[in-house]
């Protein structure tokens, strides 16, 4: 009896040692996970199919960005005075030639009337020093003027000449001056915070009165490694380079452009070069010094095959996808992955234009399990 028990307890150690074996040899092996060993007569598992398909597929680079202002400027009074009025508010959106600032001309004014008033007074001297070198260049003829009066004369006259001269720029910069009390946009863009309130007294030389920055279109600043220059000068070699602005949690574009800029030298440090794109911004919506991702699209891969990324599968050898093989069998096929686009990817090597690929259940089939493909269903957004 006891030689019957041990020889039983021998041939289950045996039975468990061959299985472990067979699934330690799986793994090693490198089998899906979820991979079962097809038995004969098992019902065929319903599965969602859809087809391989060949199509151009965009090359994209991205990388991390920060918008910069293509204009920024510090508005500063031309003329000393006091500020009388503050005409558009703080953060305010502003066209080129809005009045932002307005300050008290009664100086200004007063100053234009003096200039005004001397250019009248030489004026009048002018109209004598002319009349009396007139009569002067008769008489000296006959000898009633001596040629020293005479020559006096006439300097007078060119004194009075040169007066009219000094009081004409004097009342074009009075008009200036007095110009330079209304302080407009230069330029399309949004104001900063005031820091001129109205009553302030200012100079020309005193801090700024507010910020304008340019905000359509507006710079987006990034920098490339140089294993990615080569691609990107024969991207701009090809023709236009066009660029889209991501921002943080957003998958689709807020803004596009094209790249513009490429330094001259890449930074020996950092094995980068500094790079620029030019960006549409009409809504305002980006702004200098904000964060954002930028995409390059620098070529197109013709006839590439694309699959579904929910149809890819890890192991230990690497990514695979189950394809409906022959007579409605699961097919195991390695692949290589390249670029992403949105839902698809591409797929390189072991699958065909045209290929059933197994998009779901792919934890309840194996190599060689039959499957029944089910009619595949549209994509979202397709």
């Amino acid at each position: 009896m006891r030689a019957w028990k041990a020889i039983l307890g021998t041939a289950v150690a045996i039975g468990a040692v061959s299985v472990v074996g067979v699934y330690v040899a799986r793994q090693n092996a490198g089998e899906a996970p979820g991979a079962k060993a097809a038995v004969a007569g098992m019902p065929a598992m319903p599965v969602p199919v859809t087809r391989i398909v060949k199509r151009s597929l965009p090359i994209f680079l991205d990388y991390p960005a920060r918008m910069e202002s293509i204009r920024s400027i510090a508005l500063q009074a031309r003329v000393p005075g006091y500020i009388e009025a503050q005409l558009a508010a703080d953060g305010a959106d502003v066209k080129e030639g809005d009045l932002l600032y307005r300050i008290d001309t009664r100086d200004l004014q007063a100053a234009l009337d003096l200039a005004k008033a001397q250019a009248q007074r030489d004026a009048a001297a002018l109209d004598y020093a002319r009349s009396n070198f007139d009569r002067g260049s008769e008489l000296v003829k006959s000898g009633f003027v001596a040629k020293d009066t005479y020559d006096q004369r006439e300097s007078a006259m060119r004194q009075a000449q040169a007066a009219i001269a000094i009081d004409q720029a004097s009342v074009r910069t009075a008009e200036l001056n007095l110009g330079y009390a209304e302080i407009r946009a230069p330029f399309v863009g949004r104001l900063g915070r005031n820091l001129a309130p109205v009553g302030a007294l200012i100079s020309v030389s005193g801090a700024a009165l507010n910020t304008l920055v340019q905000l359509d279109p507006i710079y987006v600043t990034f920098n490339p490694s140089e294993t990615d220059l080569v691609e990107i000068e024969r991207a701009r070699a090809a023709g236009k380079v066009d660029a889209e602005v991501f921002v943080r949690g957003d998958d689709k574009p807020l803004q596009k452009g094209e790249l513009t800029f490429l330094d001259n030298i890449v930074d020996k440090s950092t094995g980068t070069i500094t790079a620029r794109a030019t960006i549409a911004n009409p809504d305002f919506t980006l702004l200098p010094g904000q964060y954002v991702r930028i995409r390059l699209h620098v070529k197109e891969l013709p006839d590439a095959l694309m699959a579904p990324q929910v149809a890819i599968g890890s192991s230990q050898l690497g990514k695979y996808v189950y394809i409906v093989g022959a007579d409605d069998k699961a097919a195991l096929r390695t692949v290589t992955l390249g670029p992403a686009d949105g839902d698809l990817v591409n797929v390189v090597g072991g699958v065909a234009e045209g290929d059933q690929i197994i998009t779901g259940n792919l934890q309840k089939i194996g190599p060689g399990a039959p499957v029944q493909p089910l009619p595949a269903q549209p994509r979202s957004g397709s």
